[in-house]
């Protein structure tokens, strides 16, 4: 009960702190992060311990499926060997370091305990990372490379965990087999989590109610996640995959009223669980700090300083190499986005968005609940060695990205001089004009009704002028003279086959964002808006036919 309690005191404080967030200008996980570690302090509360299991299983699947939703495709795929790179390459290269670090400093640090505490904080997080650079308008490649890094890098960290954790347990290691294991822990997840999502879309298809449709969505991470972990694959790789491609297919298998109820839904999930996940981060300071025993404060400081500065700069220098080094990165080989948004030549790469993504490793939910997972005993029935330390060690590193990295990377980008990006407007004007232009030619030569010419003319009038309440003229004429809502028989036959042209031009605009979206001629983020506001004028003639049939 008095746990239940809690939980209900930190919601309370999560919807008070979500009003103050945008007037202090403070990054809304650093500041649920703090207000964990404040509360973790409160002597009257219960320690709210957090189980691994319930980070992962409960928290990770629907955090990540709902970042891959709103990953940008088509940046994501012209992206790939950067975000491959960083997601393999770079956490290997980052544990490494650690280990070298942290056994050279800390007395009595094994190779083997070395490696974990590196796995543990090599792979940036996914929701901590979406969550960071949310509004900052940073360049639509950026955040592709950013995000996607954070979603692919939990194969080769936990492999890397994983056997550095039985090079503990066993005192053996044998590379072959953490290679093989890798490739079977990314392909077995990559590929269930496809499996799934086609499955789940076919199921999305037949199904048509907008209320099992989006219940079906909030399965579906859970479904993909439990069946990789089941055959030990990647559990959060196959959320990864089953979301893109469940998302890649929204505009074909859900209707209006459920892809407007699906996020309605989507957003308060994500809203309370981002926020819980964060202040329990801050809540299990206090438990970690407890199980420490024989160490001075100045040992721990120098400790910590030496991890999170490890971790950091080897990120800065990384990045910055292999954008240089072509054979490795890819980046001068293809066209950067940032050229088109700044004019500068094609083949050049900005070395200031190359140093907002070195900057940009925030760590989050994955390495907490990784750390946390550390056996308590050998198999031997002895303590798992150095334990409390490197849980320590593990949170400082969490905690010195979130909060160093995140509140001085809007610093950064203001020193360095990056503007926001203002490119979405232009386009989204451009896909209104060619939705509209296509509506009108429709409604001219193909349209598959017989209007009368005053009806044809109001129509075509609205999608030259995209106008938007047409509904709001229709009935404005003698409204003061007569009851509301009264209407002749003729006016309500008029409005009656008004309603159906528009759901038929409605009908055909939507059949066009899909085919657009085959095309990658518009961005994903434009066609999800021009998606919506087609899904709101659907639901409109809904509710008008309702009132109507009343």
């Amino acid at each position: 009960m008095a746990n239940f309690q809690t939980v209900i005191f930190i919601f309370a404080i999560l919807i008070g702190l979500s009003a103050i967030a945008d007037k202090i200008k403070l990054p809304y996980p650093i500041l649920l992060v703090a207000t964990g570690l404040v509360i973790g302090f409160v002597p009257f509360l219960p320690n709210l311990a957090l189980d691994p299991e319930v980070a992962l299983v409960i928290f990770l699947p629907p955090l990540l499926y709902d970042a891959a939703s709103r990953t940008a495709w088509q940046e994501f795929t012209r992206s790939i060997k950067p975000i491959a790179t960083l997601a393999v390459t770079l956490v290997f290269f980052t544990t490494t370091a650690v280990a070298v670090a942290t056994h050279y400093v800390i007395p009595g640090f094994s190779w083997p305990m070395a490696f974990v505490l590196g796995a543990i904080v090599s792979p940036p997080d996914a929701v901590a990372a979406s969550s960071i650079i949310k509004g900052l308008g940073l360049n639509k490649r950026v955040i592709a490379i950013l995000e996607g890094e954070s979603l692919l890098n939990d194969a080769s960290a936990l492999v890397a965990y994983r056997y550095a954790v039985a090079a503990v347990m066993t005192g053996s290691f044998v590379l072959w087999q953490a290679s093989l294991q890798f490739l079977v822990l990314a392909g077995g997840g990559l590929l269930i989590g496809g499996v799934l999502g086609w499955l789940i879309t076919i199921a999305l298809r037949r199904i048509d109610s907008a209320t099992i449709q989006t219940s079906l969505t909030l399965l579906a991470p859970y479904l993909a996640y439990l069946a990789a972990e089941h055959v030990h694959a990647s559990g959060i790789l196959a959320v990864v995959s089953a979301g893109l491609l469940i998302t890649r297919r929204t505009p074909e298998v859900f209707s209006p009223q459920a892809r407007l109820e699906s996020r309605a839904v989507w957003d308060t999930a994500i809203f309370l669980l981002e926020g819980v996940v964060f202040i329990l981060i801050g809540l299990q300071l206090p438990a970690i700090v407890a199980d420490l025993r024989g160490y001075g404060a100045g040992e721990l400081v120098m400790y910590s300083v030496v991890v999170s500065a490890v971790t950091i700069i080897i990120r800065i220098l990384w990045v910055f190499f292999s954008t240089y080094y072509p054979h490795l990165l890819g980046w001068s080989q293809q066209r950067d986005t940032t050229d088109s948004d700044t004019n500068e030549q094609p083949n050049e790469v900005d070395w200031r968005n190359v140093m907002i993504v070195a900057w940009t490793g925030t760590r989050g939910v994955i390495s907490l609940a990784t750390a946390l997972a550390l056996p308590l005993t050998l198999a031997n029935g002895q303590l798992f060695p150095q334990r409390p330390l490197i849980l320590f060690l593990a949170f400082v590193v969490i905690l010195a990205t979130l909060v160093l990295q995140g509140l001085t990377l809007p610093l950064l980008i203001r020193l360095l001089g990056v503007e926001a990006q203002n490119n979405q407007a232009r386009e989204d004007q451009a896909l209104e004009f060619l939705l509209a232009s296509r509506a009108l030619g429709y409604l001219n030569d193909g349209f598959p009704m017989t209007l009368p010419g005053p009806l044809q003319q109001t129509l075509a009038r609205r999608y030259q002028l995209l106008v938007n309440e047409l509904g709001t003229i229709l009935q404005k004429a003698d409204a003061e003279q007569r009851p509301t809502g009264y209407q002749t028989p003729e006016e309500r036959s008029f409005v009656s086959e008004i309603r159906a042209a528009e759901r038929t031009l409605g009908e055909y605009q939507q059949s066009l964002l899909v085919e657009l979206a085959r095309e990658n001629r518009f961005s994903d983020e434009v066609l999800r808006t021009a998606e919506r506001r087609l899904d709101l004028e659907m639901a409109r003639l809904d509710a008008s036919e309702q009132a109507a049939g009343e």
